[in-house]
């Protein structure tokens, strides 16, 4: 089994793809002609987004994202963290916490997008060199 999909479950697809093209210079992979489902070109695992309206149609309900109490979060991985918060925050979301140096050698912030799901944006992880 492969992991394929992670589907975020927001009110308004377009505007959420716009928003994640904006912030966090994601590509628009595909756009249904309904626009209640969308989803990224974010490789192998999609990351989508499909209509509350939608999911309520299929028996489902939806709960509310919220930054202050995550129940899991994004992370987009990037060489400058700080340039990568900077344009987050110029494009909408909320800011959570600012670049961070953390003791295991990476630097992490964190933003709300518009729909209140958290965003981690983090550099790459710098193993500790081999004892010797």
């Amino acid at each position: 089994m492969i992991l394929r999909y992670a589907i975020l479950y927001v009110e308004d697809v377009a505007a959420t793809l716009a928003f994640y093209e904006r912030a966090f210079a994601q590509t628009r992979a595909f756009l249904h002609e309904g626009g209640d489902y969308g989803e990224l070109a974010t490789g192998t695992t999609k990351l989508a987004f499909s209509a509350h309206g939608l999911m309520r149609s299929l028996g489902k309900h939806p709960g509310r994202p919220d930054a202050g109490a995550p129940v899991f979060e994004l992370a987009f991985e990037t060489v400058d963290v700080k340039a990568a918060f900077d344009r987050a925050v110029a494009a909408g979301a909320a800011p959570v916490q600012p670049p961070t140096a953390q003791p295991w050698g990476q630097t992490v912030s964190y933003v709300s997008d518009p729909n209140g799901f958290l965003i981690e944006l983090c550099s790459p992880v710098v193993p500790p060199p081999p004892k010797q």
